[in-house]
């Protein structure tokens, strides 16, 4: 786990000084969409219900940033919407993609950007690799203090694409949350997304956990979802 620390700080600290690897074009993209649940490792963040969604990324070289915003639904008197910032890199070594960033995952009772009952910090060291036509990838994320001061996580996960045919694309990952002071479980999804126009992608995905005991939340559930970007 030492190890572990050690490697994503290191990945922050490549993100506060990239700056002299970036190139001079700025370039802003936006995105926005529906989802008949919001599904986060596995886990609804919506009670089942449906969410609006939308971001705001900027690029610059191998650098970027955003924000992303969803409703969210914990239970009575909890967060309503989430506020996520985010930034990092995206170096290329060979023919191996890597994304080193940090994550701030805001809600909207908790005040300031220092973690509360909800919001948190992670850090994240991703890597994927062109295989033929697929593309498989490793991430983990890590934070400090986890919502519900519940210590230190660490989420692992391996994921990939492939193409099936023209416009329809196969996508799926397994993965699995540690929570020092709570209980750990391995989720997993599998979906279809259709690229409907250049600009507007249908997705129907499967996900499900381990652990249908912590509620219905952690069920097995299909979500559909239609998102735009441009």
């Amino acid at each position: 786990m030492k190890a572990m620390k050690i490697a994503l700080a290191a990945a922050a600290a490549t993100v506060a000084l990239s700056g002299a690897a970036m190139a001079e074009e700025l370039k802003l993209s936006y995105n926005v969409g529906v989802t008949s649940d919001y599904v986060f490792r596995g886990v609804s963040q919506t009670q089942e219900d449906p969410a609006i969604q939308g971001g705001v990324d900027a690029t610059y070289g191998i650098g970027y940033a955003g924000v992303w915003a969803s409703n969210v639904d914990f239970g009575a008197n909890d967060p309503s919407a989430e506020i996520d910032l985010y930034a990092g890199v995206r170096p290329t070594i060979g023919d191996t993609s890597l994304d080193l960033g940090v994550l701030y995952y805001g809600y909207s009772k908790d005040k300031g950007l220092t973690p509360g009952s909800y919001s948190y910090v992670e850090l994240k060291a991703a890597a994927s690799r062109a295989v033929g036509p697929a593309t498989f990838g490793l991430a983990v994320y890590y934070s400090p203090e986890f919502p519900g001061k519940t210590g230190d996580a660490v989420y692992y996960e391996v994921n990939g694409a492939v193409p099936v045919m023209k416009k329809l694309t196969l996508s799926g990952a397994l993965g699995h949350q540690e929570i020092d002071k709570a209980g750990d479980y391995a989720t997993w999804n599998l979906g279809l997304t259709y690229a409907v126009t250049d600009r507007l992608g249908l997705d129907v995905r499967y996900s499900d956990t381990d652990e249908h005991g912590y509620g219905k939340i952690y069920g097995s559930r299909v979500a559909v979802g239609l998102k735009a970007a441009f």
